[in-house]
Order: structure tokens, then C-alpha cells, then sequence
């Protein structure tokens, strides 16, 4: 048997557990415990080293698709490169954005539009794995995204909900690599549907469940003795929080129906804009990092056409979101970013499209202890090169990374024994912060 299991893949064994659970605890599925799952390999247990913590939770916008920063965040109006797309003042001085996004413009006074990203990847796989990992994609091994690394080592703030949450990602994005399933991220697919499968099958009573669970346990102690591996002990515990969840009342924290109507609105009807909301919850109730994804911005045909309506989810949800953790006395514990795997070209092509563009691009910070009001980095007049103060992604990563005293220094070992650390050689830009 136990031959049976480490021969088995990893999709296979979660396939096993998930009937298991179906069929004989009369749970449909665990949420918390299928997501990729990596073995992990031992870590330092050297004394962890931290800077004071400036924010306390994460909330990560996600750009699929490489958003544009010419008709976004780095608008060049009046040039063949910036195309019809004219620039708007903003709450804060002398920065302007693009007309698409009227409402950001009002709360720019809060955070630093970052318009000097550069990264070396520009295909869409390479370039999100390299966004979220700081790591080059290899094939022999998995990297953590950095709500992983949050969780690695700072734990969660909430003992019942999860660590880190991502919403509306799919299985595109990088999740806990070699720090093990423990810290995988729960992925959500539609935010106003609340915590899927996360609720007793209806024949199956409390007393049933439990009994169920019972002799599920015993069964199960042998082996567990016999088999004192680290995939057994990784899908016990995932069994065991995802149990306690679907009877704890943090439950609700995932439960958008809670809301007024009124918030609902101020963060508008699409799934971006609900995920935001969603977002706000679940940092309210102690989620230290949350991701919520965008899609739609690969814009190789009719830019001008399909980047305001993508600009438009984008500005909504997100001046709700500053406005709404303002109100509440949040934003300066959560640190919002706004990021993309790069940028469009600036040149224009023949299907009035913007094709891939690594070399420069635009990103967002506010909240956290950032400085707001403020532009960092400059590109040419044509946004096609960085001119003043280059960002590179592990940069960009350092100063998140940074933002929640998370130590950028230590070394955490993979399964093979190779020393990484959470942005590689990254540099945070601490001068952003007050």
C-alpha cells in the first residue's frame, strides 16, 4: 500500500482523498485541501530576522492578460504612441492618468503609480510565474507565490480561515511550490458565491458526520503511524482545518449576501469588482493576503475598444476598495497592489492592437505605509524605455515583501537543498513608504 501511494502522482492521490471524502464522510468536496500540492523539504530553523511590520494585510490586484500602461497609469497623450487616449489630472499634483480611469483619479492621493517596471519575460506563462515568484519558470522545480511565503513565515492571523486566498485565478498561478500544501493559497472562482462545497451533504446529520468522522480516524491511525510521511501528515492537517472551518461562523466572512446592497453597488456587478469586496471581508477578518485576478487585457486587437471596458471593472473595484478601507480605518494596515506580467508595445499594430511588452510597464501601490500622491519612475516619451528609476520584479516583490516585515534575507531550502530566498536578489524601495 504504501508503495502503491508514493507511486501514485500527486493529482491522483487528491483525487482519492476528495472520493473518500464524497462517498464516506458525505462531505462534496474540501476545499482547503485539494489545490496543488507540493511535498516540502525541510526549512531553516534558524532565528527568522524581521524589519517592523508597515502593513498587515495584502490585498494583490492581478492584471492578467498584460494590462497597457500607456492607456492606464502612463498616459502619453498627444503622441502616435499614446493613440487617442487622453490624460486627466488627479487628487494628487502633477501626476495624471489615463481618462479610463476617472474615479482612481480621485483617489490617487493615496498611493504612487510605479510607471518603471521592467521584466525579462515576455511570454504570458513565463511572465505571471516571474510576477508572482520572482524566479525564472523551471521544470524541475516549483517556486512559492508570495502569499505562500506570507504564511511560511508569518502563519495565519485567523486560526480558522486560510492564510492567503486567491480569487478568480484559476490554476494559471504560481502557488506554494516547494513550502508544501500547507501553504497553498484557497482558490475561489466566483466571489459572490460564497465558500463552495464547504457545507454537509443534506442526508448526512451533525451525528452522522461524526460518527463518520470518527471511525474515519481510527481506520486511519494505523497508517498514519506506519506512514509517517509528509504528504500523510500535510492532507491530515488540511482535513482538519477544513473541517473546523465548515463549522466555525468565520465561515460567513466569505458570505457577500452580508453586505448592504449600497456596498455591492459602490463596487459595481462585475466579478472583479465583487472579488474587491470580497477582498475587503476577508482581510477584515484577519486573511493576511488575498488575490484578485482581472483577466482580458491581452489586447493584441482593438485595444481602443476593449481596454476602457477592462479599465472600467478595474477603476470601479479599485476606488472602491481605497475608499471603502479608508472609511473603515483599514487602508493603513493593508497595502494594496496593482500589478500585470508587463505592458503593451507602444507601438500601435496593424490590427489597432498592442502586442506584448516586457520591457517597460506601469504597477500601483497604495495604503500600507505607502507615501501616496506620488510617481515613481519615468519612462520616454513614447513609454517605450525606462528612463528614471528602473523597477525590476524582484524589486517590485522585495518592497510587498518588505511592506509586511517578512525577511527578505533568509534562506528557506528546498526538497533538494537549494537555498531561495522571497524576491531572489530583490531590493525593496523603501523610500515609497512614509
Amino acid at each position: 500500500m504504501k508503495q502503491l501511494l508514493l507511486n501514485s502522482d500527486d493529482f491522483s492521490r487528491r483525487q482519492f482523498v476528495a472520493q473518500a471524502a464524497k462517498t464516506f464522510l458525505g462531505v462534496s468536496a474540501l476545499p482547503l485541501c485539494l489545490n496543488k500540492a507540493y511535498a516540502a523539504g525541510r526549512l531553516g530553523s534558524e532565528t527568522v530576522p524581521t524589519n517592523r511590520p508597515l502593513a498587515r494585510n495584502i490585498i494583490y490586484l492581478y492584471m492578467s492578460g498584460g494590462m497597457t500602461h500607456l492607456d492606464t497609469l502612463d498616459p502619453k497623450p498627444g503622441t502616435e504612441q499614446g493613440g487617442p487616449v487622453k490624460a486627466i489630472k488627479t487628487k494628487a499634483d502633477g501626476v495624471q492618468i489615463s481618462e479610463y480611469m476617472p474615479l482612481l483619479a480621485g483617489q490617487m492621493n493615496k498611493g504612487c503609480a510605479i510607471r518603471s517596471l521592467s521584466s525579462t519575460k515576455g511570454a504570458h506563462d513565463q511572465g505571471r510565474y516571474f510576477m508572482h515568484t520572482s524566479y525564472a519558470k523551471r521544470a524541475t522545480i516549483v517556486h512559492p507565490c508570495m502569499g505562500s511565503w506570507t504564511t511560511r513565515f508569518q502563519d495565519r492571523s485567523n486560526g480558522t480561515l486560510p492564510g492567503s486566498v486567491l480569487i478568480g485565478g484559476g490554476s494559471q498561478f504560481a502557488g506554494s511550490g516547494f513550502l508544501g500544501s500547507k501553504h497553498t493559497p484557497l482558490a475561489i472562482g466566483n466571489p459572490t458565491a460564497g465558500l463552495q462545497n464547504s457545507k454537509r451533504i443534506p442526508n448526512v446529520t451533525e451525528e452522522k458526520f461524526h460518527d463518520r468522522l470518527t471511525l474515519a480516524n481510527r481506520l486511519g491511525k494505523k497508517f498514519r503511524t506506519k506512514y509517517d510521511i509528509t504528504a500523510t501528515k500535510a492532507y491530515s492537517d488540511m482535513y482538519k482545518d477544513a473541517i473546523k472551518l465548515m463549522s466555525s461562523k468565520d465561515l460567513q466572512a466569505f458570505d457577500l449576501n452580508k453586505e448592504p446592497e449600497s456596498m455591492k453597488d459602490l463596487y459595481g456587478e462585475s466579478t472583479f469588482g465583487q472579488g474587491c469586496l470580497l477582498a475587503r471581508r476577508l482581510v477584515e477578518n484577519n486573511v493576511r493576503y488575498v488575490e484578485v485576478n482581472l483577466g482580458g487585457w491581452d489586447t493584441h486587437q482593438n485595444n481602443f475598444v476593449r481596454v476602457p471596458e477592462q479599465a472600467g471593472y478595474l477603476d470601479q473595484g479599485l476606488a472602491a476598495l481605497l475608499r471603502d478601507l479608508e472609511t473603515r480605518g483599514m487602508l493603513d494596515e493593508t497595502l494594496i497592489v496593482l500589478a500585470t506580467e508587463f505592458g503593451r508595445t507602444p507601438t500601435i499594430n496593424q490590427n489597432a492592437g498592442r502586442d506584448h511588452y516586457p520591457k517597460a510597464f506601469s504597477g500601483f501601490l497604495a495604503g500600507g505605509g505607502i507615501k501616496g500622491g506620488q510617481a515613481y519612475g519615468k519612462t520616454d516619451e513614447g513609454g517605450a524605455n525606462v528612463i528614471e528609476n528602473k523597477v525590476t520584479i524582484p524589486d517590485f516583490n522585495a518592497t510587498i515583501a518588505y511592506a509586511l516585515g517578512l525577511p527578505l534575507g533568509q534562506v528557506v531550502y528546498s526538497p533538494s537543498r537549494r537555498p531561495f530566498t522571497i524576491a531572489d536578489k530583490g531590493l525593496p524601495l523603501t523610500h515609497l513608504f512614509v
